[in-house]
């Protein structure tokens, strides 16, 4: 009974993984949550809030706090000039990419992005009735190649969908990729939706460059993040979009209709956090660079290609030399014969080709589950040998 253009969206990896490796009891490296709480203040205010009563509808818009905290984050960052007006809260930031895709884009539209990607995009565009048009991020870099981003663009492109720090693949967009995208959307006409959610999360001195940064740039851009990554707080689900004042207008005709509100007690907590000293954002990058390099190092010594990883929580990895060419049937075993969940990179492509060999996993973990993950991969080494 599901309508076709849905059809290829039934499920969603992470969960399906996510139950194999509760079913084997093999450690979660697949699905992108850590394993921790978020800073006390915050999960101490949010408590406070519930039991204050702070439990309905809150305004539509979301709370006043924590619109005008986005913009101060904003400002105190990036140098952004964000009015608390053109801050929209929403659930979770995949919300706001689905209320933006589905207030922007019709049939007949096309909508530009980068894969692999985020399932939730494939599928928004479906719902939205467009069109996918894909770029392909290539390792060991992950960069794309420039003509074939202008080749991805035409006179139907309606919206470009950028994900920097780029999930699943780690990489993070420099200026000059970034002003190349933008100049092709300004050259189109295009809306550019940027979704920055491990924005915070950028390691070896990198630096995150928002979309709405660049010079031009800041008209056309709807900027959107989310509570979840940067406080571990996955399961709150309250995210963010702001941006010119009509596009964020047309994010919420759509948005109202899709959860119309969440999260009251957890927003004026969330306003709270985001006004941390810079020592806890920097403390962030640092202990998860740290597990980064525990992650890499061990899965390196059981015998994978790791690529590097600028940023995000995950590290993409080829499963060739340990004499698999298929990596959804590498993960598929993975589980039951090692202990181990990941998730392949195949499934967030449009050509399922480009990430045939690829596995992700995620380091978002204490580091004694990491150390006893890589402990159980060691196990494949021997197994190639054999």
């Amino acid at each position: 009974m599901l309508v076709e253009r849905m059809r290829a969206h039934t499920s969603t990896i992470f969960a399906e993984m996510s139950a194999l490796a509760l079913r084997t009891g093999a450690i979660n490296l697949g699905q992108g949550f850590p394993d921790t709480d978020g800073p006390p203040s915050l999960l101490s205010d949010a408590a406070a809030n519930i039991h204050g009563g702070l439990n309905q509808y809150p305004p539509g818009v979301g709370v006043p706090e924590l619109r005008s905290a986005v913009a101060e984050h904003q400002r105190r960052f990036y140098g952004l000039d964000v009015d608390p007006d053109t801050v929209l809260i929403t659930t979770g930031a995949t919300e706001a990419i689905a209320a933006a895709v589905l207030a922007l884009c019709g049939p007949g539209d096309e909508v530009v992005t980068f894969q692999p990607y985020y399932d939730s995009y494939a599928a928004t565009i479906a719902l939205a009735g467009a069109e996918l048009r894909a770029v392909a991020l290539r390792p060991p870099s992950f960069g794309f190649d420039p003509d074939e981003l202008r080749a991805a663009f035409s006179s139907r492109t309606r919206l470009v969908l950028v994900n920097t720090p780029h999930n699943p693949t780690g990489t993070v967009f420099d200026r000059e990729q970034l002003t190349l995208i933008g100049e092709l959307a300004a050259e189109h006409d295009a809306v550019v939706v940027t979704d920055e959610v491990y924005e915070h999360m950028v390691y070896d001195g990198r630096a995150h460059v928002p979309m709405a940064t660049l010079p031009g740039l800041a008209d056309r851009t709807l900027t959107i993040s989310s509570v979840g990554k940067t406080f571990s707080v996955t399961g709150w689900k309250v995210g963010w979009v702001n941006g010119p004042a009509e596009l964020v207008h047309a994010v919420r005709a759509v948005k109202q209709f899709l959860t119309y509100v969440s999260g009251a007690p957890f927003q004026p907590a969330i306003a709270a956090a985001l006004a941390l000293p810079d020592s806890f954002y920097t403390r962030l990058a640092t202990d998860l660079q740290r597990k980064r390099d525990l992650l890499s190092d061990g899965l390196r010594e059981a015998g994978f290609t790791v690529f590097d990883t600028a940023g995000t929580y995950f590290v993409v990895t080829d499963v060739t030399a340990l004499g698999f060419t298929d990596g959804a049937e590498f993960c598929w075993t993975l589980p039951e014969r090692i202990g181990v969940a990941a998730v392949p990179v195949s499934v967030f492509c449009a050509d399922p080709d480009l990430g045939r060999s690829l596995v992700r996993f995620a380091f978002c973990k204490r580091d004694e589950v990491l150390e006893e993950a890589v402990s159980r991969l060691a196990a494949l080494r021997t197994e190639v040998r054999a």
